[in-house]
């Protein structure tokens, strides 16, 4: 089968999310399966060319009644035969910041900019004389790829070729004014029929659930919990509409940098029968964070992006957060890395000033993400809502504890703590509150110090659990198939 991704991201040329890292290991398992599998994305400033072949002749795309013209550079995916093709455009793509500048408002020009890397999609298959069976595109920023397939070129070579669109993530809809309509290249009769119109406004993201053949997203949980008010951003009437043709697919994880037998980043590599060096992982992180090292107390890790999606602010929020308390009442330590909202940042700050066991590093870190799944007996991730979810697949494969709410891919991942069997893989939040977190961190502490036991067996039970990407490229291709199929879609 012939498949085309398009996207915004891909590992390891440009990451802003999990989108990235889900794109590239998708395409790499299909690729191992024996499919033919492209890529086409933004050339991004930091993306050196350099590094790139050019592929000779410029492509036209004509876009608000303008003439762009773009160059392609194409390269492959480390340790694979995946093609990568990249949109060159300087205006577009020349500039820091994939959909805005660090943790800035999105470009005012995104509309523009994301059109154009849809219509030279297109042009990069004519050009390369290929046709994909399949195109895939992800999450907002290619929400027009599947609009285009099925109105601009529903008559062309491309009338045979299916669409999927994956949802990523419900709260980034590319939802920008009226007036950029014409920059997506469509005429201002297609406004309404296409689905970009959204109360007077353009929404990609809808106008790929109106337009695709297919849907899917990246858990079975988030699937259901999206045709829902609460989770579906207004998009949920459209999705229930569309749920026989929506899946949840579990993403997968990428075993070849994520396992504690074989990291680079950590000191120590350890399995399920030598957890003694997952301990000595645990001093190493005490004391590159200045925490009292002593192994007897346990390690809470965190590793996100500080925004409201994730429980922050039951979390950190100043007079009301739960974390204060935590560290103040409860024998642990905490350690959290990430970057995101100045006040949760500064409040970060705050509690490493005034708290002993709490020490946060603002940015992000890889080498330091590592050794906290490595180092902590504990991750927390009490995410308001949570799609799928990476790190807590990672922390289960180093036989770090996760303590999450009930949902999305954490409600699929993660196996309640029995108190009377030491059953479970972690610890549940049932809903989202500064007590129920410093009830649940209470519990686990207790579990810790009283049942260690119950530790040993939980850590050896989610050390055992299998996420690679092989059956979830499985469930893809069945998707795919569907769609050839079917070509099914809703005006």
């Amino acid at each position: 089968m012939k498949i085309m991704m398009v996207t915004s991201e891909l590992v390891p040329f440009a990451k802003v999310g999990g989108l990235a890292d889900a794109v590239t290991a998708l395409s790499t398992a299909l690729a191992k399966k024996g499919h033919d599998v492209r890529i086409v994305m933004p050339r991004y400033y930091k993306i050196d060319r350099k590094n790139l072949k050019q592929i000779p002749g410029a492509m036209a795309v004509h876009l608000g009644g303008y003439e762009h013209w773009v160059g392609v550079y194409e390269s492959v995916l480390p340790s694979s035969k995946v093609k990568v093709y990249f949109i060159d455009h300087e205006q577009a793509f020349g500039r820091d910041g994939v959909y805005g500048a660090y943790f800035e408002p999105d470009f005012s020009d995104n509309p523009k900019r994301f059109s154009l890397l849809a219509h030279a999609a297109f042009q990069v298959c004519r050009k390369q004389a290929w046709i994909p069976d399949i195109v895939h595109a992800h999450d907002w920023a290619t929400g027009l790829v599947p609009v285009l397939l099925r109105f601009t070129e529903k008559n062309t070579e491309f009338k045979n070729t299916a669409s999927i669109f994956t949802i990523h993530n419900m709260g980034y809809q590319g939802v920008y004014s009226k007036e950029t309509f014409p920059d997506t290249g469509l005429d201002w009769s297609d406004f309404y029929n296409t689905g970009f119109e959204d109360w007077d406004r353009i929404n990609f993201l809808k106008a790929a659930i109106v337009s695709s053949d297919m849907l899917t997203t990246v858990s079975p949980t988030y699937a259901e919990e999206i045709k829902r008010p609460e989770f579906g951003f207004r998009m949920d009437g459209i999705l229930r509409y569309r749920e026989k043709d929506l899946t949840g697919i579990l993403n997968g994880v990428d075993t070849s940098i994520w396992n504690p037998a074989k990291d680079e980043y950590i000191p120590y590599r350890y399995t399920s029968k030598n957890l003694e060096e997952k301990e000595k992982n645990k001093t190493v992180l005490q004391e590159r964070m200045g925490l009292e090292t002593d192994p007897s107390i346990p390690v809470f890790g965190m590793i996100s992006r500080l925004v409201d999606q994730k429980g922050i602010s039951e979390l950190f929020g100043p007079m009301y957060g739960s974390a204060f308390k935590i560290c103040s009442d409860i024998k642990l330590q905490m350690v959290v890395l990430g970057a995101g909202e100045a006040w949760c940042e500064k409040e970060l700050h705050f509690l490493s000033q005034r708290l002993p066991n709490f020490r946060c590093y603002i940015g992000y870190d890889e080498e330091l993400s590592h050794l906290i799944e490595a180092g902590s007996d504990f991750f927390l991730m009490p995410s308001r809502y949570e799609p799928c979810g990476l790190n807590q697949m990672y922390s289960l494969l180093y036989g770090t504890l996760p303590i999450v709410r009930k949902t999305g891919g954490l409600a699929d991942t993660i196996e309640n703590y029995n108190e009377e069997t030491g059953d479970g893989t972690g610890f549940v939040l049932e809903y989202l509150s500064p007590q129920s977190i410093y009830d649940t961190v209470g519990w686990a502490t207790y579990a810790w110090y009283n049942k260690k036991d119950h530790i040993k067996k939980m850590r050896t039970k989610a050390m055992g659990k299998k996420f690679g990407w092989t059956i979830a490229a499985e469930k893809y291709l069945k998707v795919y198939a569907d769609a050839i199929e079917k070509k099914t879609s809703i005006i």
